[in-house]
């Protein structure tokens, strides 16, 4: 099976804001940006999609859908467990705004802190994990390709326990906007390996 993930472009939030689980516009239009998306798929040879799966927020939820119309008799399947962290009292503030105190709190207890009263990592960690252990369960073919558009630590989420990483580790690992990452899961073994990051 081929998992490719799809981060959502550029969204219309001043740099330097936590917007996490809000639900924000795209900064440009949603079809520019599913067109640049489908030509860097088709650039990088990945497979038509099996599956399309998305984020229920508008920022990806807009994309999947315009990626879907390119293929006939798909609609994405829209899944909660695949929206961005929720931040709590954080959410659209600026980082820089935010009380030190509580970002030294959060980073000092990573996985379990809830300084911002709104998820806590592991929390996190532990609904994007119920996605992908429930993906191994659908009527799929052994190489199936599914398209999932989301978001940056949902990627992240995905690709640490996929290839059984810390998610600290992936954490740190740059991601742009619109990003690609292709996972791929070896039809023998049923290992998954890193085909492309930030693609």
């Amino acid at each position: 099976m081929d998992l490719v993930l799809i981060r959502h472009p550029a969204v219309a939030v001043e740099a330097g804001v936590c917007y996490g689980s809000t639900d924000v516009p795209l900064a440009a239009s949603i079809e520019a940006g599913a067109a640049s998306i489908a030509a860097r798929l088709a650039a990088l040879g990945v497979r038509e999609p099996q599956r399309i799966e998305t984020s229920p927020l508008s920022r990806c939820a807009g994309v999947a859908d315009a990626l879907a119309q390119r293929h006939e008799a798909m609609t994405p399947q829209h899944d909660a467990r695949l929206a961005e962290m929720d931040f709590g009292a954080w959410e659209m503030q600026r980082w820089d705004a935010i009380e030190r105190a509580q970002i030294d709190a959060w980073a000092a207890d990573f996985e379990h802190a809830r300084t911002h009263g709104g998820e806590s990592v592991a929390q996190f960690d532990a609904r994007v994990t119920a996605w992908f252990e429930a993906l191994g369960a659908l009527s799929l073919t052994p190489r199936a390709c599914v398209w999932t558009v989301a978001h940056a630590g949902v990627i992240r989420a995905i690709t640490a326990r996929a290839l059984g990483l810390p998610l600290a580790r992936c954490s740190k690992w740059p991601l742009e906007m619109a990003a690609i990452v292709w996972l791929r899961r070896d039809l023998h073994s049923g290992e998954w390996q890193l085909a492309r990051w930030n693609a």
